[in-house]
């Protein structure tokens, strides 16, 4: 009995430190993600590409043109352009992220439909149904040439209705 205990406690310390470096890890890339996309997206960082291009072409003469005077930068800008996806792709997810839960937020605190919470997490063809159905509404909004606001409570149609069918007929 006291070698289980002594195992789950030695397992609950090692999964503390495990979750506790992932977090290190995770805060460290936030920070780092949010510098580099913030001062590579400035006009620094595009005037100093600039001039490595201008550098690098006015040595073209001096190298002779060679192969390793275009695989130089051939394999900076590669380099460069693989690391930037990445650091771009998570400052971009969180930016969504945060809009997501803005926008939510909005929703959930005014009078509007709050059906439309968490919408991001439908599939594709689920968010090209509702499109439609705004899409409809939108021309009943002009054709009745009020400045009205529709939802989709007084719409009197049920898009979750719709959204169920297509889930079904996705999972068969």
């Amino acid at each position: 009995m006291k070698n289980t205990k002594l195992k789950e406690t030695s397992s609950n310390k090692s999964g503390k430190a495990e979750v506790e470096r992932k977090n290190v890890l995770s805060h460290f890339f936030n920070h780092f993600s949010s510098y580099v996309t913030k001062v590579t997206g400035g006009v620094y960082a595009f005037i100093i590409a600039i001039a490595i291009v201008i550098i690098w072409a006015a040595t073209g003469p001096l190298f002779k043109f060679s192969d390793t005077w275009q695989l130089v930068i051939n394999t900076g800008t590669t380099i460069v352009t693989f690391l930037m996806v990445f650091v771009i792709q998570h400052s971009q997810n969180k930016d969504t992220i945060a809009l997501q839960l803005k926008l939510n937020e909005l929703i959930a605190a005014s009078k509007a439909s709050n059906k439309l919470i968490s919408i991001e997490n439908l599939t594709d063809e689920e968010l090209e149904k509702i499109r439609h159905f705004y899409s409809a509404l939108s021309d009943i909004t002009k054709k009745e040439k009020e400045n009205k606001v529709h939802s989709i409570e007084e719409s009197g149609l049920e898009i979750e209705e719709n959204i169920d069918e297509i889930k079904k007929t996705n999972k068969k």
